[in-house]
């Protein structure tokens, strides 16, 4: 699987006329890139004596964008093989992992902007807009993937909650632009 291959032969991959790895794999892979960049941020906040009021509260917010990172790399290989098992329901199950786990990636953006290293707090934005990508592209996989099941109890439900979290993702994502940009045009 590609969790162990280069990323030069997965974008090769992704580019080749395959069936997998697709949109879905592209999704997962744009949000761990989001993750990572949290990771980063706090990783160079930590032990940094301008920032040590918050050190226990970044080192929890690293835990968590770790955890969301490495399930996010799992979810590359997982939305492969649920393409290839030709299982629609299993097809939807890998998407509607990667929206959930953008949602709550991005929530973990806010209280770098105060408490994370301002040197990153561009990374901090960056972060914001590839977990909202990675949500949005995840959308678009969930949605084609409700068409072929036809079944319209769970498709109503996912609408539901996927618009619910649209609406707070977006939010996070221009409040966090907005901020940052405030930060770094002095």
């Amino acid at each position: 699987m590609y969790c162990d291959k280069s990323l030069k032969e997965y974008l090769n991959d992704l580019a080749a006329k395959l069936p997998a790895p697709g949109g879905g794999s592209a999704a997962a892979l744009n949000a761990a890139l989001g993750a990572s960049l949290i990771s980063m941020v706090i990783n160079f906040t930590i032990n940094k004596p301008k920032y040590a009021a918050y050190e226990e509260e970044l080192k929890g917010i690293l835990e968590k964008s770790e955890k969301i990172r490495r399930e996010f790399l799992n979810l590359v290989d997982l939305d492969v093989t649920a393409y290839q098992s030709k299982d629609a329901r299993n097809a939807l199950n890998v998407p509607l992992m990667v929206a959930r786990l953008c949602f709550e990636g991005i929530k973990l953006c806010p209280p770098l902007i105060k408490k994370g290293n301002v040197n990153l707090i561009s990374d901090v934005a960056c972060a914001a807009i590839l977990l909202e990508s990675g949500f949005a592209s995840a959308c678009f996989n969930i949605e084609i993937n409700l068409k072929f099941l036809q079944d319209e109890k769970l498709t109503s439900s996912v609408r539901k909650e996927l618009k619910e979290k649209q609406t707070r993702i977006r939010k996070i994502r221009q409040d966090t632009e907005v901020k940052v940009g405030k930060i770094i045009r002095w």
